[in-house]
């Protein structure tokens, strides 16, 4: 029943986006403001710093975008959103865009209505135990208590995996990673199931990390992203090839220190066009020629990015992986700029 309850509820926000008007990106340059809709809060991907100021993975991209249409990183309103208030927030254009560990899927495309304009970081779920409960397989926890935010990915994920395997666990459901968090320190489950960075990005946060480990099984691919209403193809272009801008500058080789030199004119076409000094891209978005120039230089590039927040240097400590720019046995890919 309850399973019901949120596929109509997650439908009808699919049929409102459906309805939604197209004109975002004219309305975002009216307001002066991206309206980005984030996480509640997941250290290394979106939540607010001691000054309130929201940092991170997903942050970065709504920056960029805002960067990029409006020439000013700063210029976002962050919205909180759950896994079940996320669709509803974007289907009723409170946000303009999500940036929040969204998997891109059939249904959501299909369904709900929604654009997925790339992906930012390739996942997989996986799971996390105390340290002390002695389990090092995710085969070993029939009849475990399993904590899981409803409304994702992973609470259908986690289901196909124990019927698969023949074995039964009992949901703890949560809304929130904070309550995720809560919930699994307190013992009310003995495993928290996610995004395998969510899970990294989670342990990073607990007192005493160490005590906790992530098994190795990856139960499904997820393939995250920022995401639009469908039926507004212009502003879907732009936050894609804002992603893609900065996709593109770490494999071109523009950094936050060299863009300045590079923006008065390299010997390399594409980057030329990229940066503005050839051809009219920002003119064929609806922006200004250095649109990218603006977005790569609010955060860096991808490469920058991935690094300053959830990279190896980081307490979250993520490898590159599937994330590794194509030309290094990666996933990570831009279509060509020109």
């Amino acid at each position: 029943m309850k399973k019901t309850v949120i596929f109509g509820a997650l439908t009808a926000a699919g049929m409102a986006a459906g309805a939604a008007a197209a004109g975002t990106l004219d309305d975002v340059k009216a307001r002066g403001t991206l309206n980005c809709g984030v996480a509640t809060g997941l250290v290394g991907f979106a939540t607010p710093d001691a000054n309130g100021e929201w940092q991170g993975f997903d942050v970065a991209v709504c920056r960029a975008v805002a960067a990029a249409v409006l020439g000013d990183a700063t210029a976002v309103e962050f919205v909180p959103t759950t896994g079940k208030t996320r669709f509803t927030a974007l289907a009723s254009g409170e946000i303009d865009m999500l940036a929040r560990n969204t998997t891109w899927t059939f249904s959501r495309d299909v369904d709900l209505k929604f654009t997925f304009v790339g992906v930012n970081y390739y996942d997989g779920q996986g799971f996390m135990v105390p340290k002390d409960l002695g389990v090092s397989s995710a085969k070993d926890l029939d009849g475990a208590t399993v904590c899981i935010q409803t409304g994702t990915t992973t609470e259908l994920n986690l289901a196909d995996f124990f019927r698969v395997n023949g074995i039964s666990y009992d949901p703890v459901p949560i809304e929130t990673n904070a309550e995720a968090q809560q919930q699994y320190l307190a013992g009310a489950c003995d495993v928290y199931t996610t995004d395998a960075s969510g899970l990294a990005a989670t342990r990073a946060a607990f007192e005493a990390p160490n005590d906790h480990v992530l098994l190795p099984e990856i139960i499904s691919k997820e393939p995250l992203g920022p995401l639009v209403r469908h039926g507004d193809n212009e502003w879907g272009d732009v936050v894609r090839w804002t992603l893609n801008a900065l996709i593109s500058a770490e494999e071109l080789g523009i950094t936050s220190a060299n863009i300045a030199e590079m923006g008065a004119g390299t010997n390399n076409p594409e980057i030329n066009r990229i940066l503005g000094t050839e051809g009219t891209l920002g003119e064929m978005l609806g922006l200004d020629a250095d649109w990218a120039m603006k977005a790569i230089t609010a955060g860096g590039n991808y490469g920058e990015i991935f690094e300053k927040n959830i990279g190896e240097s980081t307490p979250i400590g993520l490898a590159r992986g599937l994330n590794a720019q194509w030309t290094d046995g990666g996933l990570l890919y831009s279509p060509p700029f020109r």
